[in-house]
């Protein structure tokens, strides 16, 4: 980026922290911060908000008021420039009199992409692109990848023991790691716009599903999707993700092969239900994967079962895990945290980087990257 004044990075950092309070709760839109700077003084801030509106930019905007004229917008992702629910943020920054814009990175939506950035110069604003984006693009990656293949980022969450497993041969499970590991795995339901398991674990678990953080457990407009994965419609109306229904979303995916007078019972009560199309080129993970991209989820996080696990890992889908592990072993009459993947041959496993270390008291948390195939 050329032009860049010396203070200008560290407002951007500042944009990029609001960015991260969006994170889980602004689909379909990305999550975005925007701070306001008028003579070395940040004017006004704003990040998207739950349910992608009112945007960052408006956000910002409206806490500078008249303060915004001739100050600097610092913004993680390129304003937009079209019409949608609300008006365009770009028309909004050339109203209030912005003089000067830092965008870390251009959006990839071909609605936007470039456009914004044009809109801004044409009415005379000083525009400059690409500080931090390598920041900025990590921040909104599920948005980046939704909109540039058609798919959600897709990450994978296990708790096991050493030997990866997740329950003892009976199915009790509770609790293999302990509390501060399991805190962090309410984290990650919040920084994620849904959270998949299968049919199984629904049976086995009864699950809710929720993120139950101080300020999440009682405001529905933070709480994740519920997506259950269910092919031949399953599960039963008296599970706790469909009594909860009213009140804290569930999607259901389910085949084609599925009882239609279930399904609009299921439906009644308050399920979002969507039919995959799976066949021989899209398979039930991927044609799943493709419906909740449809939905608008940027981010979604994968709690179980081991059936779901290896189904999303042969298609390729999984993108980061997240793999919380326990100073105990179970055995192999343990019920695995990875169903088999029917490999034959080591250069076939899915691979990954190992890209961040925390430890939970007794526990251990890594998180791995996809790693590139050449």
């Amino acid at each position: 980026m050329s032009g860049a004044e010396a203070g200008d990075r560290g407002y951007m950092k500042n944009a990029l922290a609001l960015a991260s309070r969006g994170l889980g709760n602004t689909a379909p839109n990305p999550n975005v911060g925007c701070v306001i700077v008028k003579e070395n003084v940040i004017v006004g801030r704003g990040w998207t908000q739950p349910g992608g509106r009112p945007h960052a930019e408006t956000e910002a905007l409206m806490r500078a008021g008249a303060l915004a004229r001739g100050a600097t917008a610092y913004v993680t992702l390129e304003p937009c420039c079209h019409e949608g629910q609300t008006g365009p943020c770009t028309e909004a920054l050339i109203t209030a009199g912005i003089a000067r814009a830092v965008i870390a990175t251009l959006d990839p939506d071909d609605r936007v992409s470039g456009n914004g950035v044009a809109a801004l110069k044409d009415a005379g604003i000083e525009v400059f692109i690409g500080l931090l984006e390598d920041d900025a693009v990590a921040s909104m990656i599920g948005y980046r990848k939704r909109t540039e293949t058609g798919l959600p980022f897709i990450a994978l969450k296990s708790a096991s023991s050493l030997d990866g497993r997740i329950a003892l041969a009976s199915g009790t499970s509770q609790w293999i790691t302990g509390e501060g590991a399991r805190r962090y795995g309410h984290l990650l339901r919040a920084n994620h716009d849904a959270v998949l398991v299968g049919s199984g674990t629904v049976q086995a678990d009864n699950p809710s599903l929720t993120c139950r953080l101080p300020g999440y457990a009682d405001n529905c407009a933070l709480q994740p999707i519920r997506v259950v994965l269910d092919r031949r419609l399953r599960i039963d109306s008296g599970a706790e993700l469909v009594r909860s229904a009213q009140t804290a979303s569930t999607c259901l995916v389910t085949g084609q092969s599925a009882d239609i007078a279930k399904v609009e019972q299921i439906k009644a009560l308050g399920v979002e239900v969507l039919t995959s199309r799976e066949s021989s080129n899209a398979p039930f993970a991927l044609d799943a994967a493709k419906l909740l991209a449809n939905k608008g989820l940027n981010r979604i996080l994968i709690e179980g079962g081991g059936m779901v696990a290896s189904s999303f890992l042969q298609a390729g889908l999984v993108d980061r895990i997240y793999a919380l592990r326990a100073p105990m072993v179970v055995g192999g009459d343990g019920r695995s945290s990875i169903a088999d993947l029917s490999l034959g041959q080591l250069s076939d496993a899915p691979r990954f980087n190992r890209v961040e270390t925390r430890v939970f008291g007794p526990d251990t948390l890594d998180i791995l990257d996809r790693k590139p195939t050449v």
